[in-house]
């Protein structure tokens, strides 16, 4: 009998993710996320969950990190393998784990505002089908790669499954899950006549986005053994939306992430599962993480990031792993050069294979008239937080009484090759699903374009604008033209459309 159960219940969930995938759209991104559980990974499970009909999500895998594992139970003492946290803490049992049940209880919430969410926009999964999704992966111990897990099995099955579309997988922790996963593809077939088509199957549909390294696993066995899966690296334009956010974002904005934004628009009377969010001073505490005082009102003051008021956000790192696989009309998916929601990244000179930000991507900040490395995320701030604030409110309003972006497309190719001299002519057009009046924006984005000089735009608060291309641009050079588009809605969201001229 309970052999007969095991199989139903199998079937079931087989049944579940077949019938997700089918109605998935083809051009949805695949993706996998793995997560140490820190409180700001928690907060970006949030915000994760109602972008979640944005993107196919194949997989949600509890993983360790240098901040986070939880030993073998057996008392073996570890020490970290990355200078910071050996340095910090020194041998330990486990650190600051917040187990494997934190998931359960965020999908909870999300199942019961599915109903109201669902009925906002086509494709998010069910609670069901995400649960069937939920693994554990390597957790003993930072950068564990010995054993295989349920969380490994998975990645390897869907690396090498018949669907050769991108599966980008996320490192909100550690790699090491991600490196097992390879590892036994590695073992299974490099002495065979099949491991080179196995090698290229894999490096073509793996692209690891990775949050800082948070363990060794990256650079100790997933580089020098697959050195052609592409790497998507955010060491530097996280911060805006991590836990110093007060020194990455200029002042004017701190508005987007303090107390009374976060708690009008997100935490508060929009459902069990913002409700879960965590903020600064909110009474919460996450179980297992003896650092995680940053609910306690008594510690708003005096910390290494500032001083903090009541619901002001605390941390949400990982967000632009997956804000980078949302389509807001900016192109960025397979292009990270391009830059969007998830930042800016530029291709290695040395590793083609990886994209990186750094210092030599700084962009201009115009409320400080300064280069800043942040930049690249912090220009999109405003439209993520406005965005944000509108799903929170899909999860407690008809859709009559809330806000949906607007949509955008070119009457003519997002790649124009234009002589130098000649006028281009760029238009779009624009409808509002809620009936509102459009604000409309044609701007450069100087810096993801490759000549370095800025043009002038007739008729740029308008649809259709038209501008001159410069006499001295080179064949080749380029020149990206955003169309932006907000709504009047509240709160005002903003799409895009991206046009690259080239001489």
């Amino acid at each position: 009998m309970k052999n007969k159960l095991a199989i139903a219940i199998t079937f079931l969930m087989f049944a579940l993710h077949c019938s997700y995938l089918a109605a998935q759209s083809s051009a949805k991104p695949r993706t996998i996320i793995t997560t140490d559980g820190e409180i700001d990974d928690v907060d970006s499970y949030i915000r994760m969950l109602l972008y979640s009909n944005e993107f196919q999500i194949e997989g949600l895998i509890y993983s360790s990190s240098m901040w986070h594992y939880k030993g073998d139970g057996n008392g073996t003492k570890f020490t970290s393998e990355m200078e910071m946290t050996r340095k910090l803490y020194g041998e330990k049992t486990d650190l600051r784990w917040p187990g494997t049940q934190w998931m359960d209880g965020l999908i909870g919430a999300y199942d019961k505002v599915y109903p109201k969410l669902s009925t906002h926009a086509e494709g998010y999964p069910t609670a069901d089908y995400l649960r069937s999704v939920v693994r554990v992966g390597n957790i003993d111990f930072e950068g564990e790669m010995e054993r295989e897990t349920a969380g490994s099995e998975l990645i390897k099955r869907r690396l090498l499954d018949n669907n050769d579309a991108p599966i980008y997988l996320q490192a909100w922790g550690g790699t090491n899950t991600i490196a097992r996963a390879l590892k036994t593809i590695e073992e299974q077939y490099k002495n065979t006549p099949l491991w080179e088509q196995m090698y290229q199957k894999v490096s073509k549909k793996a692209i690891i986005y990775a949050i800082l390294d948070q363990d060794a696993t990256y650079k100790k066995y997933v580089e020098p053994n697959w050195p052609d899966i592409k790497v998507y690296y955010n060491a530097n334009q996280f911060w805006c939306l991590a836990y110093p956010w007060k020194k990455a974002v200029a002042p004017p904005q701190h508005y987007l992430l303090e107390g009374k934004f976060m708690s009008d628009n997100i935490i508060h009377q929009h459902g069990p599962l913002t409700s879960m969010y965590y903020s600064w001073g909110d009474g919460q505490k996450q179980v297992g993480d003896d650092e995680h005082t940053h609910g306690d009102p008594l510690k708003m003051k005096g910390g290494m990031w500032g001083d903090f008021e009541k619901y002001d956000f605390i941390s949400e790192g990982d967000s632009p792993a997956f804000l980078h696989l949302v389509d807001v009309g900016l192109g960025n998916l397979e292009r990270p050069d391009y830059g969007g929601w998830g930042g800016r990244l530029v291709q290695s000179t040395t590793v083609p294979s990886r994209w990186e930000d750094g210092p030599e991507l700084a962009e201009m900040n115009p409320l400080t008239q300064k280069m800043e490395a942040t930049y690249p995320q912090v220009r999109w701030l405003e439209a993520i937080q406005m965005d944000f604030a509108a799903r929170a409110d899909w999860c407690v309003t008809d859709f009559k009484n809330a806000n949906h972006p607007p949509k955008l497309s070119l009457k003519h190719a997002h790649s124009l090759k234009v002589k130098a001299g000649k006028t281009v002519q760029l238009e779009g057009e624009a409808t509002d699903p809620d009936g509102q009046t459009l604000q409309a924006k044609w701007w450069q984005y100087e810096e993801a374009g490759t000549f370095k000089c800025t043009i002038k735009i007739k008729h740029g608060d308008s649809l259709k604008a038209s501008f001159k291309m410069p006499k001295d641009i080179k064949p080749g050079e380029t020149i990206h033209l955003i169309l932006e588009v907000k709504d009047s809605g509240t709160p005002q969201l903003t799409r895009y459309q991206r046009v690259v001229v080239s001489g």
